[in-house]
């Protein structure tokens, strides 16, 4: 996993050293008990080796993001959840939306990919997996419902996530 500094091909795309052309941002911080589900999600697919592209961490989305996703056909953005989830995960596909509110150091998904089209006149395939959390204190590791969680939407994800398939039909 990296940051921002990715080695690129001569087209300008990214390389995957898996050969898909897709690119997964997981969103959060381990340091605040379940908002590191995103991080743990990512490094379980890492470990797995069965992602088919690029995995970064970033504790929050930002405008240089629509640059970085620009080089991509999908992504996926996996993050944290304090809402109600009653399957424990939700994942749904993402659409480009202006919400850009009074600063700009933290954006959503839908504002990282409405900032790609209008600046690189690229949109991605995206999609948003949220993961249902139930503690948020200083401190590393996971509850036990956001870990039950994490095994749900992985086992979802594995399905999801093969190049052959379309993201989400809606």
């Amino acid at each position: 996993m990296n940051a921002l500094n990715q080695p690129t091909d001569n087209a300008g795309k990214a390389s995957n050293p898996t050969g898909g052309n897709a690119l997964l941002i997981a969103i959060g911080n381990s340091s605040r008990g379940d908002d590191g589900l995103g991080w743990a999600f990512a490094e379980a697919l890492e470990q797995e080796g069965g992602f088919p592209g690029e995995i970064i961490l970033r504790y929050q989305l930002q405008v240089e993001d629509a640059e970085l996703i620009s080089r991509y056909d999908r992504v996926f953005f996996a993050d944290a959840c304090q809402g109600d989830l009653p399957e424990g995960f939700l994942c749904k596909k993402c659409r480009p939306e202006n919400d850009v509110s009074f600063t700009t150091h933290r954006l959503a998904p839908e504002t990282v990919l409405y900032l790609c089209r209008e600046l690189y006149q690229k949109q991605p395939e995206a999609c948003l997996l949220l993961i249902k959390g139930e503690k948020w204190e200083l401190g590393a590791g996971l509850s036990a419902g956001a870990g039950r969680n994490l095994k749900k939407c992985l086992a979802f994800f594995r399905k999801l996530a093969h190049p052959a398939l379309p993201l989400l039909k809606s």
